[in-house]
């Protein structure tokens, strides 16, 4: 019997019904009880509050001014850390803002735990294999997986944060960098592309981009672009990340160390950034208010948060005493346009610097609206999660069969065949009946997962994985103290190779040699290894296999000459399947097509000072320059070099174009020298039109699929003082049946393609050739600036750099006829006439490129009509000084002209055979 003992109520008895319902609720309560003990729920605010940051109706930036607007000074102070509490009054639950999740979630940093219902998570290939596949579909993918098990934990109880500090975007300057392994690779371009696939992927927008805007608030996950700049030193010799004073020109931070970030941030639509440790040019990044604000922030329309990294801002005051007092260290991020401090100095000094007057409370306020947007963003205001869009990711989302798959994926298309001997790999699965595996990194899982992992969802060594091929396979581990290597087993090393069918070697570094804060001082494999190597390959009955496993590239000349050893792979650090995707390559069942995406140097390049931040070479102290785009000493493998178990050729089918005129406003080319142009003279609409397609076919001559098609770019000019050697256009992933012919689309945009920072850091387009290039095949393109204001008086000097035949196989596509190369009604009649003469020009270029003196005189009599008669008596020297007096003609005076022309390669022609050679089709 159950009484109801409420006020202003007699006692009465409960009905039947009333006892059922109230045994309902209780049997409910408890079943909550238990579910909520064992599946605890999310970090969230507004359950349900009343106050107008919680109405998911209002646009974010009001909800983010509204709740900033209700904190004390105090709250306010403690917000601005990593670890930001809890404010109970208000209803807003704690934050952590550190997370990490460079190629899987990881169990660094201290938003993750693997304490509970998920205790794993996918570990994919370190960055620098992945970029190696040149696959941003592939990267896509993976960040799309990391985001969706990065939620799932969330939604598990298992974060206390969706802010995942990835991805790394430095380039790989130097290949000592310990941290190299973490990023893209050297080239900008790759760097910046995987960016955007990494950040739309995680983010939870689409590949092709455009579902997120900056406002809204469907993050999946947040991505935060690091290490904001030019951070790619750890710990070298006397200099550390902590100390260094990183000298850059704005040349080499216009076209080299800015343009990651620049596409993380607009293309990428990233929602993070985090501002270096290190000083530029004198200034810490975390101070830097031309950095932060008027560049991420202004020039590149940023509306997300900055990170310092950790202790960045207390390292001003204590070790670059670049601050006099804490607070001014406290202010000076602040007013640059940081938002939050990994550690806990502003969290100690910011109240304080508002009373020295140091800091205004604004500022502070304007950083929290920054932070509390993005949490805002990541639906953590609207209730509980679990009943938001991403509310249904849960643990079978984490180390699922699909993105297990996806990392077998990555790991296979990764590894790079360095080297192959005839008849050595692929080997046969009926012919090997026994294997020697040797070397330290041959039975070790660890090491395959590179830095900042987390814990792998299943785990299997390559030893484990070549014995499911061939059960008698036997291991030696060689080095005595694993990677090391100071002192090696050589007899039991060799007694082994000696009655195997096969010998693999799995050597190279792991993180004791390269990781965070420990830069590598030599470039060679690391005590004996190298003894090891060739003592078990003069053992072998057969050349030997070498499997390099290392993020860094290694010096291995010794190997790549020597016939003992037959192939070279280089792994990377592939992931939880790293392993198998060794033993299905190695066996055949997978082709190898991966290309490096970073230039390997010989060990020489250690004399070069690290510190030396200089891209480009100086001749006059032999410094050798840095990357492929730029470096002009040997390498031991160049950067996009891999093999495949069959052969490639190339052949460009079609390019719209092989002209580009450039008319940009005539400020473009105030204090630039002839001929060339800035590029933001000549504008957003221009460089879209001037954009083309070029294809490309590629044939495959074996049975193996999968292969890697790279375009470069290079500049034919005879003055190469600051420029690049060649630059990557473009990558497609292509896969193609034995015999198989296929095609690839590759957009050029000259404006970016063609272009080069100048000494001023100003992006300038000059007048001559470039050719695109694709292994052997080569397409010429033609720039013309037209600045008609300096070339009314002189000649134009690039044409003739385009005379000498190149080395390569030279294609010349079909040029446009000149109908098709008019532009926009914008341009005026004189300047068409120009641009007539300029085609002309290069058309005499092409059909008497081996009579110059024939050449000059064409060019002197089109120029020149209304003075020049053909057999005038002229000399060449006179038609020179002619020519260089010479002006633009009218449309229909250039049209008689053609009539008049009667040398054409010492020969003569019908008027018509002229017309169609030298305007081909016009």
């Amino acid at each position: 019997m159950c009484r109801d003992f409420s006020q202003n109520s007699s006692p009465k008895i409960m009905s039947k019904t009333g006892l059922i319902l109230l045994i309902q609720r209780l049997a409910m309560m408890m079943m909550m009880i238990v579910i909520s003990a064992e599946s605890p729920q999310p970090p969230f605010s507004c359950d349900p509050s009343p106050y107008p940051f919680c109405n998911k109706t209002l646009p974010i930036p009001q909800r983010a001014h509204d709740v900033v607007s209700r904190l004390t000074l105090d709250e306010k102070v403690l917000q601005l850390v990593n670890g930001a509490p809890e404010i109970p009054r208000l209803g807003i639950s704690a934050y952590e803002w550190w997370s990490e999740g460079l190629h899987g979630v990881s169990r660094h940093g201290k938003g993750v735990r693997f304490n509970g219902t998920i205790n794993a998570s996918t570990m994919f290939p370190q960055v620098i294999l992945t970029a190696a596949s040149f696959d941003s579909r592939l990267w896509y993918r993976i960040g799309q997986a990391i985001g969706r098990e990065a939620r799932a934990m969330y939604n598990e109880g298992q974060a206390r944060g969706l802010t995942f500090w990835a991805p790394n975007i430095n380039i790989l300057r130097d290949p000592r960098w310990g941290r190299g392994q973490e990023t893209p690779g050297e080239d900008p371009l790759v760097v910046g592309d995987y960016s955007v696939s990494y950040v739309r992927g995680i983010q939870g927008d689409t590949f092709e981009g455009g579902k997120l805007y900056p406002n809204s608030h469907h993050l999946q996950a947040s991505a935060c672009c690091k290490h904001f700049v030019a951070n790619d030193l750890d710990n070298w010799k006397t200099a550390n990340r902590y100390n260094f004073d990183a000298n850059i020109t704005q040349q080499d931070l216009a076209d080299t160390y800015l343009p990651p970030f620049q596409k993380c941030v607009q293309q990428g639509q990233a929602s993070g950034i985090m501002c270096a440790y290190n000083r530029v040019n004198g200034v810490p990044n975390c101070a830097d208010y031309n950095l932060l604000t008027k560049t991420a922030r202004q020039a590149w329309a940023f509306k997300g948060y900055i990170a310092s990294d950790c202790d960045a801002v207390a390292i001003m005051h204590d070790v670059q005493g670049y601050s006099k007092l804490p607070e001014d260290a406290v202010a000076s991020v602040l007013k640059a346009g940081m938002d939050v401090n990994c550690g806990s100095y502003l969290k100690k000094y910011t109240k304080s610097a508002v009373e020295m007057n140091k800091l205004t409370e604004a500022e502070i306020d304007r950083a929290l609206e920054n932070l509390f947007t993005i949490r805002m963003r990541l639906g953590l205001f609207n209730g509980n999660p679990k009943t938001g869009m991403y509310g249904n990711l849960g643990p079978k989302q984490v180390c699922s069969k699909e993105h297990h798959a996806l990392a077998l994926e990555a790991a296979r298309n990764g590894i790079v065949l360095l080297k192959n001997s005839p008849d050595i790999l692929p080997l046969s699965k009926t012919e090997t009946t026994s294997i020697a595996v040797i070397g330290p990194n041959g039975n070790t899982t660890d090491t395959l997962l590179g830095n900042y992992e987390g814990v792998a969802c299943k785990n299997i060594t390559i030893l484990q994985a070549l014995q499911n091929y061939v059960k008698n396979t036997q291991y030696h581990q060689g080095c005595v103290d694993f990677v090391n290597c100071t002192s090696i087993e050589i007899d039991g090393a060799v007694g082994i190779a000696k009655v195997v069918d096969f010998v693999i070697l799995v050597m190279c570094l792991d993180q004791s040699q390269e990781r965070e804060k420990h830069d590598r001082l030599e470039l060679g494999l690391p005590g004996k290894q190298e003894d090891l190597v060739l003592a078990a390959a003069r053992a072998a009955k057969k050349p030997v296999l070498l499997v390099l496993v290392c993020g860094g590239p290694v010096d291995v000349s010794f190997a790549k000459s020597d016939e003992k050893v037959g192939s070279i792979l280089w792994a990377g650090y592939p992931g939880e399947a790293g392993g198998t995707a060794l033993a299905e390559i190695i066996f055949g069942d997978h082709n190898p097509g991966g290309r490096l995406p970073m230039t390997w140097y010989p060990k020489e390049f250690s004399n070069v000072a690290m510190t030396d931040m200089r891209m480009r070479p100086d001749p006059s102290s032999g410094y050798p320059g840095r990357t492929h785009r730029f470096y002009n000493g040997k390498t031991v493998y160049e950067f996009g070099y891999g093999l495949s178990y069959s052969n490639y050729s190339y052949k460009f089918v079609s390019g719209t174009q092989n002209k580009i005129f450039m008319n940009p406003n005539q400020a473009s080319h105030n204090n630039t020298p002839s001929g060339e142009v800035l590029v933001s003279g000549v504008g957003v609409e221009l460089c879209e039109k001037v954009k083309f397609m070029v294809v490309v076919g590629v044939q495959n001559h074996g049975q193996a699929s999968n292969h890697t098609v790279l375009l470069f770019a290079t500049w034919d000019g005879k003055d190469s003082n600051g420029h690049l050697i060649k630059q990557l256009v473009g990558f497609q992933r292509v896969s193609l049946g034995a015999m198989e012919r296929g095609e690839v689309e590759f957009i050029v945009k000259p404006c970016e393609h063609f272009s080069r920072a100048n000494e001023d850091g100003l992006m300038v387009m000059e007048d001559g050739s470039h050719s695109l290039v694709v292994g052997d095949e080569e397409y010429i393109i033609y720039i013309f600036t037209l600045d008609m204001t300096k070339k009314s008086a002189q000649s134009q000097p690039t044409r003739g750099t385009t005379a000498a035949p190149k080395p390569r196989n030279t294609q010349r596509p079909e040029a446009p006829s000149v109908k098709n190369t008019k532009p926009s009604s914008t341009i005026d009649t004189s300047e068409y006439d120009q641009q007539i003469l300029q085609v002309i020009d290069v058309n005499i270029l092409y059909a008497a490129e081996e009579d110059a003196s024939v050449m000059v005189e064409a060019q002197a009599m089109i120029l020149n009509s209304e003075k020049h008669e053909v057999g005038s008596g002229q000399t060449v020297e006179e038609d020179r000084s002619i020519h260089r007096r010479g002006r633009p003609l009218s449309v229909q005076k250039l049209r008689q002209l053609l009539t008049r022309i009667h040398v054409f390669n010492g020969e003569m022609r019908k008027d018509s055979q002229i017309t169609s050679v030298i305007l081909r089709g016009s």
